[in-house]
């Protein structure tokens, strides 16, 4: 029987709201050094794009809106939708130049909802309690992003590569995937991207996740909230070995 309750930092949540994911798979993966984009690349005996797509086809979310290049969508839709039986996905659309345009891609397809988790389809450990967290939290704060504090010391360098500053490790965190927002909040943000890339541009601003895009023009604070170690992104081929030891329960 599916939990009608999720745990949250201020109690219990009722997990009735209405949700949507936003999977993104639109890369090519140039550090790869591979003609396959790495969402494609066979993990175990599946493509990495499949155990996300996995893992949100079993969770709670009702819709799933899949993003892919343009010259890939039949593709997804029938070696990856079909093939696997992904009824959740009740749309697969073209993106666009940067993750940003494929981002808002995705929100066009998206109806209306209460929240919207937006993951990267080369993350393929995702978990159903990843998913659970981010839910509570995202009912209390309306914007969040999974992520991890970092175990290693980071350095801030200057353009010339010699270490400028320190930040206090503690307060350092890697950022993953799913990053879930109130529909209406992301919408609002993404909207006045669309009217200010220019501007950004300008400026010199790259945006390279969602948070970014909400803190930016909502002014919206986004909570953190634990994902995993293991939530890595399929980037290089050496992330490609981690991935299939984890998957055989390595550590």
């Amino acid at each position: 029987m599916e939990k009608e309750w999720t745990a949250g930092e201020s109690g219990f949540v009722r997990r009735d709201k209405k949700c949507t994911a936003i999977v993104l798979a639109a890369g090519r993966g140039t550090r790869m050094h591979s003609d396959i984009p790495k969402q494609y690349l066979q993990l175990k005996d599946r493509p990495v794009l499949y155990y996300s797509l996995k893992t949100f086809q079993e969770s709670f979310i009702q819709k799933i809106v899949l993003v892919t290049s343009g010259e890939d969508v039949e593709y997804c839709r029938k070696n990856i939708v079909q093939r696997f039986g992904f009824d959740k996905v009740a749309a697969v659309v073209a993106g666009g130049k940067e993750r940003y345009h494929s981002v808002q891609e995705g929100l066009k397809a998206a109806e209306e909802c209460d929240y919207i988790f937006i993951h990267d389809g080369a993350r393929p450990f995702v978990t159903g309690s990843m998913l659970e967290r981010a839910y509570a939290c995202v009912c209390e704060y309306q914007a969040c992003a999974v992520g991890m504090p970092v175990k290693d010391t980071i350095k801030i360098a200057d353009e010339e590569g010699f270490a400028l500053s320190t930040p206090e490790r503690d307060l350092v965190w890697m950022i993953q995937t799913p990053q879930v927002f109130s529909y209406a909040l992301i919408r609002e943000a993404y909207a006045s991207l669309t009217e200010k890339e220019a501007w950004l541009f300008r400026q010199g601003i790259r945006v390279t996740d969602d948070a970014m895009v909400a803190e930016i023009f909502t002014g919206r604070k986004v909570k953190l909230v634990e994902g995993d170690y293991r939530n890595i992104k399929i980037t290089t081929p050496e992330d490609l070995q981690v991935a299939e030891l984890f998957l055989r329960g390595k550590k």
